[in-house]
């Protein structure tokens, strides 16, 4: 059985680029939540059609920083959180995790949760500091088409010219790795000291 989730992430079609797949397909068994910051009026309402295509719960952050990420984790209690790679080449990516990183060490002691920490694939898979070294591949081939769907509900972003092609390369070359059509990418990041020893996410 699969754990709880909450996924951190910096724009409202992070959640769906890269994590869509595995967070639609968690959400068939236990709760998912997606947390984004705000942006405007457009693309707010863009992310509550995708969260409702995925079947996962959104929240709207007024900012995403180290406060917010601690309430939402002794809200919800996640076992399982996702965020940004740390080094990601995009500076709001980079500043979303820096975030759950700064929240998650006072919130854990407290609830002891969440109990694996992620950060997900980026551009290409490639960071600051080169290419994305996944621990965990998740075959997302029975929810890629919901994945899709939920990105290409964000109408005012390059979805079809730029994002799609990005995400359909992305999940075959990951699932190419094991076998399946698509894939995602995960990597696995201690918790004060502790690695999860789990088979799956």
């Amino acid at each position: 059985m699969t754990g709880s989730v909450l996924a951190v992430m910096a724009h409202p079609d992070d959640l769906e680029l890269w994590a869509g797949g595995t967070l639609a397909l968690h959400a068939q068994q236990a709760p998912v939540i997606g947390a984004v910051r705000a942006h405007d009026d457009i693309r707010d309402a863009e992310a509550v059609t995708s969260a409702e295509i995925l079947g996962i719960r959104l929240e709207s952050l007024k900012d995403v920083d180290a406060a917010a990420v601690g309430e939402l984790i002794v809200r919800h209690r996640p076992d399982i959180l996702i965020t940004h790679p740390v080094d990601d080449v995009h500076p709001d990516h980079r500043a979303a995790a820096a975030a759950v990183l700064a929240g998650l060490p006072d919130a854990h002691i407290a609830t002891g949760t969440p109990r694996r920490l992620y950060t997900c694939d980026t551009y290409n898979s490639l960071t600051l500091s080169g290419q994305v070294n996944a621990s965990v591949i998740v075959d997302v081939t029975a929810t890629f088409a919901r994945k899709m769907r939920a990105l290409a509900a964000h109408f005012s972003q390059p979805i079809e010219e730029h994002f799609g092609p990005m995400a359909r390369h992305q999940s075959g070359l990951w699932g190419g790795r094991i076998g399946v059509a698509h894939a995602e990418a995960f990597t696995a990041v201690p918790i004060l000291g502790r690695l999860p020893g789990a088979a799956h996410l």
